[in-house]
């Protein structure tokens, strides 16, 4: 059973992001404030959901919070600053968009570091542990999927209609066919080492 709140008397934002593993595309963080009280029979982390129903639990999500918003690193801002410090980077932007002004993050993972004056506690494996950060890791995961979605349809033959911009052989083989473009991670090993057997 997820937990409502970590500490009773403040009002808390659950943060979490999608696409740390990705060779393209964004980093998305998603900060979302529940009802202290809030309940949901099938609301878990976004990992053990079905599209299904990450789907229609987005949207009870988005009609129940208190506030919610995303906030987006972009390739290139991940090869400037590494992707640790670009999730980072997106979850203070999604926490300075909400509607609602956090008196607690509830982060999800075991470290975190951020430009924003609010107390925040890092929670490992926080997303199977806490509502609201289960609520966000929902938000980020989804709104990414959609955008890389759209995305496969101007950059096709990479497979992220599907693989949504991660590592799989689709997405290799379309990058030995096509090279990268502008959505690549090129600060990501793109394609892996070839060893040469035969070397001249």
């Amino acid at each position: 059973m997820l937990k409502s709140y970590f500490q009773k008397e403040k009002i808390e934002a659950g943060c979490d992001e999608a696409g740390r593993g990705c060779l393209a595309g964004p980093v998305v963080a998603a900060a979302v404030i529940l009802p202290q009280k809030y309940k949901h029979k099938v609301l878990n982390d976004s990992k053990q959901l079905s599209e299904k129903q990450r789907i229609e639990v987005k949207k009870d999500i988005i009609n129940d919070a208190i506030a919610w918003a995303i906030g987006v690193a972009s390739p290139s801002e991940i090869d400037d600053i590494n992707i640790l410090n670009a999730s980072y980077l997106a979850m203070d932007r999604a926490v300075e968009k909400l509607k609602t002004n956090p008196e607690l993050l509830l982060i999800d993972g075991n470290r975190f570091k951020s430009t924003l004056e609010i107390p925040f506690e890092c929670i490992i494996k926080g997303d199977a542990k806490f509502l609201s950060i289960a609520a966000a890791s929902i938000l980020a995961k989804t709104y990414r999927d959609d955008l890389m979605r759209e995305l496969a349809i101007e950059f096709p033959g990479y497979g992220w209609e599907t693989n949504v911009g991660y590592p799989t052989r689709a997405h290799r083989e379309g990058l030995k066919e096509l090279g990268s473009n502008c959505h690549h991670r090129m600060s990501f090993q793109l394609l892996p080492s070839q060893l040469e057997l035969f070397p001249d």
